[in-house]
């Protein structure tokens, strides 16, 4: 089995993806004072990675919000200040980190060029190199969310039905009208969902970009047909660019122009 690549990690810090404690981030006191909307914003990102620092440890029913205060280095009524508990912390961070994974994964996706083959694994090692490179957030967001109540629930439906988008390229299924091609691609989703998640829980997590064949197939086989799915799995250059196409012949699952 070959190694992973070493995790890059994400340009906008994932939630726990420092320590509360970051002394970068101390409030300095003295003449010069900070705005309260300065130090607001810092207390929440230092909560941010308290919070999922502590989920990730101990499990979302064991973490306390003065475990979550003291592992970020704020008050419990800064903590109050800004949430109404920890649930309503958790969904704030949970919203926060999604939403970096996600502006990742659409960029990676329209940079990997016209063909969607290319554009879908990009999107999907996207996901699993960020997600190893914060290995607290992973456990957060794709194993503890499930003990975070109805409304966290939620989100991570919306999230995945979200990911749908990346998709609306695919194409048609070969097996035309025979299948539901909504009902396909969410099956899908939720496939390559809980084989991420499956991974997440058991660990470790940083060897999660080891999946990106396999879910790159599982992704594309449905809508290109066996072969064409093997055959994008590999990039044509090792630093995954675009797949190589056969000569003369439009590569299989090209996305229309638009």
């Amino acid at each position: 089995m070959t190694a992973p690549r070493r995790p890059r990690p994400a340009p906008t810090p994932l939630p726990g993806a420092r320590p509360g404690r970051d002394p970068d981030r101390a409030i300095k006191r003295g003449p010069r004072r900070v705005s309260a909307e300065a130090v607001a914003a810092t207390q929440r990102d230092r909560l941010f990675d308290g919070l999922v620092q502590e989920v990730a440890r101990k499990g979302y029913d064991n973490a306390r919000v003065t475990d979550i205060c003291q592992a970020a280095g704020v008050t419990r009524p800064a903590f109050y200040a800004l949430f109404t508990g920890k649930e309503d912390a958790f969904l704030a961070t949970y919203r926060h980190g999604i939403a970096v994974v996600s502006q990742l994964m659409e960029q990676a996706y329209r940079d990997a060029g016209p063909h969607w083959p290319d554009a879908a694994r990009a999107a999907l090692r996207t996901l699993l190199e960020v997600l190893a490179s914060v290995p607290a957030f992973a456990r957060m967001a794709l194993v503890e969310v499930d003990a975070a109540g109805p409304a966290a629930r939620r989100e991570r439906d919306a999230l995945l039905t979200s990911f749908r988008r990346f998709f609306a390229d695919a194409g048609p299924a070969p097996a035309g009208d025979a299948v539901d091609r909504e009902l396909l691609v969410s099956t899908v989703v939720g496939g390559l969902h809980a084989t991420i998640r499956s991974r997440v829980a058991r660990g470790p997590v940083e060897e999660l970009p080891l999946l990106l064949p396999v879910l790159t197939y599982a992704a594309t086989a449905p809508f290109l047909g066996r072969e064409a799915a093997g055959r994008a799995i590999h990039p044509a250059r090792p630093d995954e660019g675009p797949a190589a196409a056969a000569p003369c012949a439009e590569p299989a699952g090209a996305r229309p122009d638009r």
